[in-house]
């Protein structure tokens, strides 16, 4: 099966809810869900001022759009194109282009992928080896540990003085 991707389609301006619950009636009356995955208007988090009241209200981002996560074949851009509402594909003439990671991310649409925090059995005053980066090779004892971080300060020599420099705890092995 194909992959699906997330596509931007046009709506006239103040149809995008309209829209989006068509297709997801179609989506149902049709059997299209391992097909068309998902339909969003995407929205912000706003604070709006009136007759001196503030009030947090949610408006689209993008009005006039709506974001469909689907597979591209015949069916699906016949249903989604035929939509009521729907003036087209965004992408250089018929042919609809998928977003990519970059465009997505900021639209939360995928997840910023969270580090795994990393366990060290490191102490301070232990030395290591660095394994990587501009210090490979240097042996030195750890002057400080920074967890949030997952950083680990040691001292090396430059220009003829001990300078602290923070080295990644992947980038460190306990010295034996």
């Amino acid at each position: 099966m194909a992959e699906a991707n997330w596509y931007v389609v046009h709506t006239y301006s103040g149809y995008e809810n309209k829209v989006k619950a068509n297709i997801e009636k179609t989506i149902e009356n049709r059997r299209l869900q391992d097909e068309i995955l998902e339909v969003r208007v995407p929205l912000q988090e706003a604070t709006e001022i009136k007759n001196g009241v503030k009030k947090q209200v949610a408006r689209k981002m993008f009005p006039g759009y709506v974001l469909i996560n689907m597979v591209m074949n015949d069916d699906t851009w016949y249903v989604v194109r035929n939509t009521r509402g729907v003036t087209g594909f965004v992408g250089p003439g018929s042919k609809p282009v998928p977003l990519t990671e970059a465009e997505m991310r900021p639209l939360g649409i995928i997840e910023e992928e969270k580090e795994v925090p990393v366990n060290i059995d490191v102490e301070v005053g232990d030395e290591v080896i660095v394994t990587s980066g501009a210090w490979e090779g240097t042996v030195s004892s750890v002057k400080a540990i920074n967890m949030n971080k997952q950083t680990v300060t040691i001292e090396v020599e430059m220009f003829g003085r001990a300078t602290s420099v923070e080295i990644g705890f992947l980038d460190i092995k306990k010295s034996n």
